[in-house]
């Protein structure tokens, strides 16, 4: 095993049996210098934990228990094993997204399930505290949708530079943003209602203060912009250069090391699409679509040039190395085999 720094590191969330995967835990790997990623095996036994996110100044990582309907911290130990940090916390249905507050404050997490988002106060050394459910979604296309109610379906949260938070709701096709109050939770501010049976599902700030959405039923992606404190849809394209096929759904966006281009994975067709971020951070225009390097990109990361896409059903992480200035990738340059990857987290 080659020795390098913690800054090296990357949790690997997962499925594990009860969730259909073959994972034990929450895995570890090593990024090198040349892009390969090392395995270091699973730092701590867990769930399926779908989604992970790492506090921004304390060595403590927060996993979604999706199937348990919990949330649950741990507390680094060494350089790449995880310990028990406090004892669960009660999320929602198919807890499938935690993210945490860049200045350590509190938690969320997003309930595809039942709709819940919730917010989890953190205490001085990491752990969950206080719980707060925000306020359920109200579809705003309910006169649209035939028969019975649609399910409110949280799937993603995002810190905003501002501070305040977005949400996405998959089931109602729209992006619901909220202030954080100490003691109260997410208190709602306003909401951006997206087209019926579009499906949002992740999102990331531009540093222009745009945020892109890319939505997991239509494939397309969306350019929200903050106008005098309340964000306005400004754009709406497609997610691919070559267009969608039946099956398909998105599932990640990300930016890359310039912030001039961004990454669409596309489950299904298998493909992650590079857009070029256009218009002053208002457009994405589809540049050129690429095999993800395996079956079921459920999740992409951009550290430097290197794009590492997860592949849950295929049990493996792809690695190609980004061409800064035309932001198009080479060819698949590694390809490590692990079990049921769903989330790629650096973890310093």
């Amino acid at each position: 095993m080659t020795m390098g720094t913690a800054s090296d590191i990357l949790w690997i969330g997962t499925y594990t049996p009860d969730g259909g995967g073959r994972a034990k835990g929450i895995g570890a790997v090593r990024e090198h210098q040349d892009g390969s990623l090392e395995w270091l095996g699973t730092a701590v036994e867990a769930q399926s934990p779908s989604f992970l996110a790492v506090h921004p100044t304390l060595p403590v990582v927060y996993a979604a228990a999706e199937q348990r309907k919990k949330v649950q911290a741990y507390r680094r130990r060494g350089d790449a094993a995880l310990e028990l940090n406090g004892a669960p916390q009660p999320a929602g249905e198919a807890t499938c997204h935690v993210a945490v507050d860049p200045r350590g404050r509190f938690a969320t997490a997003a309930c595809w399930g039942d709709g819940q988002v919730l917010l989890y106060e953190l205490n001085d050394d990491g752990g969950l505290a206080g719980r707060f459910p925000a306020a359920p979604s109200v579809d705003p296309h309910a006169s649209l949708a035939p028969g019975s109610p649609r399910q409110s379906r949280a799937h993603a949260s995002l810190m905003l530079s501002d501070g305040r938070v977005m949400t996405t709701d998959l089931g109602h096709d729209t992006l619901r943003i909220w202030n954080y109050e100490p003691g109260r939770g997410l208190v709602a501010d306003h909401e951006v209602i997206l087209p019926y049976g579009s499906g949002p599902r992740h999102m990331v700030e531009h540093p222009t203060g745009n945020v892109f959405i890319v939505s997991e039923y239509s494939v397309e992606v969306f350019v929200v912009r903050p106008e005098a404190g309340t964000y306005e849809l400004v754009f709406r394209g497609p997610a691919t250069a070559g267009g969608s096929q039946d099956g398909d759904s998105a599932a990640e966006i990300c930016l890359g090391p310039q912030r001039n281009f961004a990454y669409a994975g596309v489950r299904g067709s298998n493909i992650v699409s590079v857009l070029e971020v256009a218009g002053g951070g208002t457009e994405l225009i589809p540049v050129k679509d690429f095999g993800s390097g395996g079956d079921w990109p459920r999740h992409h990361l951009v550290r430097g040039n290197w794009l590492h896409v997860a592949h849950e059903r295929s049990d493996n992480i792809a690695t190609f190395e980004l061409d800064p200035v035309t932001g198009l990738p080479g060819p698949k340059l590694h390809d490590l085999g692990t079990p049921s990857p769903t989330a790629l987290v650096s973890a310093g």
